[in-house]
């Protein structure tokens, strides 16, 4: 049986890995066994924040659409309850982005959906 040398395969792991912690903070950034917690630790948190993303990011939509339905004499739940009742398929992000961008067009929506 041949022999097997590892120290080229686990250096180069140990080298990636302090480089994923590349700009954390004191001992983090250059020990290997701190910088591997961190490391696991930060793709935790940007695993759970890739989804709390999209959830803050929607809620911000219905907010801007609140408030741009409200100033054209609507109220955000009834205009979504009449939007399913037409079967009108416009989903919150583009009509948000409708609402800021071309709030004219907005409002000729708003009328055709009344």
């Amino acid at each position: 049986m041949t022999r097997v040398k590892r120290g080229v395969a686990a250096s180069k792991r140990r080298k990636n890995l302090l480089e994923d912690a590349k700009g954390y903070r004191w001992k983090r950034s250059s020990l290997y066994r701190t910088a591997k917690q961190a490391v696991i630790k930060a793709g935790a948190y940007a695993y759970r924040d890739r989804r709390a993303k999209k959830r803050s990011m929607r809620r911000l939509w219905i907010t801007r659409l609140n408030t741009a339905v409200r100033e054209l004499g609507m109220k955000y739940s009834i205009l979504i309850k009449t939007m399913t009742d037409k079967k009108i398929e416009v989903d919150r992000k583009v009509l948000s982005q409708m609402a800021t961008e071309n709030p004219t067009i907005f409002a000729k929506f708003i009328e055709k959906v009344k």
